[in-house]
């Protein structure tokens, strides 16, 4: 798989990455030897980055991960994690959040131990917008300082944030200086503007990871968890998308992973599974062009939920 640097990093990433909220059962429950199967699938595809939180499952992504990874050489695979959110077992949804110095430095030890690994190569600061922006300035300080701590005494390569809102977006590549930035659910079919932050993130080196393809389970004929904000008439619209792409024998899963990934300006798009054949597939629809007119049908079928924000 072709390999594209992310900003000032240094690291080569693949064009498609592994988003490991899939093993953590955050859509639908999975079985971990098939978990398994999919982190080495995606290995096998030539993927090496990989993206995870403890938040994920609450911690269980990790877990799993961690086993995936532990027969896999260190310097086969880039990976990071994520500091600031946390969700108890079995409840996603039901988070704390905490951007203190302490916590953060025990978060990164705990991770550490899970994912078997003493180096992370981005460290993400997650969802700093959550519970009405409350701990928003908390997190930009306390956490961003710590997080660069990390930093100078290498423990982790490179500090990025990994948020939603593309006003706080634009003040974080205006105002501070994160060597990355993990940015969901908008580069997809329904939402494009990750495009208005390209620029900014260029002219400062800012290497630009995308997520959610398929704006989180929006996009697939299985349609969102319950826990998506999405109500019954948007979630309407994505249904009625997903009904014309097999009308035109293809699936909305494939339109969107298709578009989401080929867009020559995003470095690297992450996507998540935890099934091995889903994984191969979703690569092989990667290196096979996106029909254009059919992403114009689509497009136009989404037009009354383009670019809706959504309250995660």
């Amino acid at each position: 798989m072709r390999r594209n640097p992310l900003g000032r990093t240094g690291l080569e990433v693949s064009r498609l990455s592994f988003g490991a909220s899939s093993l953590g059962a955050v859509f639908h429950a999975v079985d971990e030897d098939e978990a398994i199967g999919a982190v080495h699938a995606a290995l096998d595809c030539g993927i090496n980055y990989f993206d995870v939180a403890p938040a994920y499952g609450g911690t269980r992504a990790e877990t799993v991960l961690g086993r995936a990874l532990s027969t896999v050489p260190r310097n086969r695979y880039f990976l990071s994690t994520k500091v600031g959110k946390y969700t108890n077992p079995g409840a996603y949804g039901d988070d704390t959040l905490d951007y203190s110095r302490s916590r953060i430095r025990a978060s990164i030890e705990d991770s550490a131990r899970r994912l078997g690994v003493e180096y992370f190569d981005i460290v993400h600061i997650h969802d700093i917008e959550y519970q009405g922006r409350r701990h928003t300035e908390w997190a930009l300080s306390e956490g961003l300082a710590a997080v660069q701590e990390l930093k100078r005494e290498g423990r982790i390569g490179f500090v990025s944030f990994g948020i939603y809102p593309v006003d706080l977006w634009r003040r974080i590549l205006t105002d501070y200086d994160p060597d990355a930035g993990l940015v969901h659910n908008h580069y997809c079919l329904n939402d494009t503007r990750l495009l208005e932050l390209l620029p900014i993130a260029r002219t400062k080196g800012v290497g630009i990871i995308s997520g959610s393809p398929f704006a989180s389970g929006l996009l697939t004929d299985r349609g969102p968890a319950d826990w998506h904000p999405a109500g019954p008439a948007d979630r309407t619209v994505f249904r009625r998308a997903a009904e014309f792409c097999r009308q035109q024998g293809t699936s909305i899963s494939k339109v969107a992973l298709q578009f989401a990934s080929q867009h020559p300006a995003i470095p690297t798009t992450l996507f998540s599974s935890a099934n091995p054949a889903s994984v191969r597939r979703s690569v092989e629809w990667h290196e096979e062009a996106v029909d254009r007119t059919l992403v114009a049908q689509v497009q136009a079928i989404l037009r009354p939920v383009k670019d809706k924000e959504w309250n995660y």
